[in-house]
């Protein structure tokens, strides 16, 4: 066998062995479907509670929001003109659209040098840890979905200045967000009785 077949063969091996399946679960409206069709969600979900108090459904709905489950999930590009490609409008990336900046605080405070952010347990994690210091730093209850969110989107400092408060649409988006959380928990409670 020729050399460039030989390396063109483990190319394609490598390239096939490369890649997870980042593609949304099929029913985002169902949470029992959801986690039937994907359990290691459930799994982190639950690790995530017993570690830092928040309740899957609240995790769900911001997944939901931020991402709708898909694992490499990005920002939109920026276009100059409508055309030329400008860069992503953030470096907002996986499960929980962390950024770059806070991925970091969250691995270096937690030691977790490992964590991935198109992982589901390392999202759901880094979420729990996020809403901690949103509870430590702004009051906010774990389970406050609403204020939670907007904590999330604007950050600490936006929310302690009340940015949120002159973007309707965030307003809205967050209502939606507490409206899901509260649907998938009604939902979560009934799935071991299906």
């Amino acid at each position: 066998m020729g050399r460039i077949l030989r390396a063109a063969m483990i190319l394609l091996l490598v390239a096939s062995c490369g890649g997870g399946n980042f593609s949304a679960p099929k029913d985002l409206d169902n949470a029992c479907s959801i986690v039937k069709e994907r359990p290691k969600y459930l799994k982190a979900f639950q690790r995530t509670q017993r570690k830092y108090g928040v309740r899957p459904e609240v995790l769900m709905a911001m997944i939901h929001q931020e991402s709708k489950f898909i694992g490499n999930a990005r920002t939109p590009h920026k276009y100059a003109l409508a055309i030329i490609p400008m860069g992503r409008q953030s470096s907002a990336y996986g499960y929980s659209q962390a950024l770059d900046g806070t991925w970091d605080d969250y691995k270096r405070e937690t030691g977790n040098r490992r964590a991935k952010r198109d992982d589901i347990r390392s999202a759901t994690d880094f979420m729990g840890w996020y809403m901690t210091k949103t509870n430590q730093r702004l009051g906010i209850d774990m389970n406050d979905v609403r204020n939670q969110y907007l904590a999330y989107h604007d950050g600490h400092t936006g929310y302690a200045r009340g940015t949120y408060r002159q973007k309707a649409w965030l307003l809205a988006v967050a209502d939606r967000v507490q409206t899901r959380a509260v649907t998938y928990g009604v939902q979560l409670a009934t799935c071991s009785r299906r």
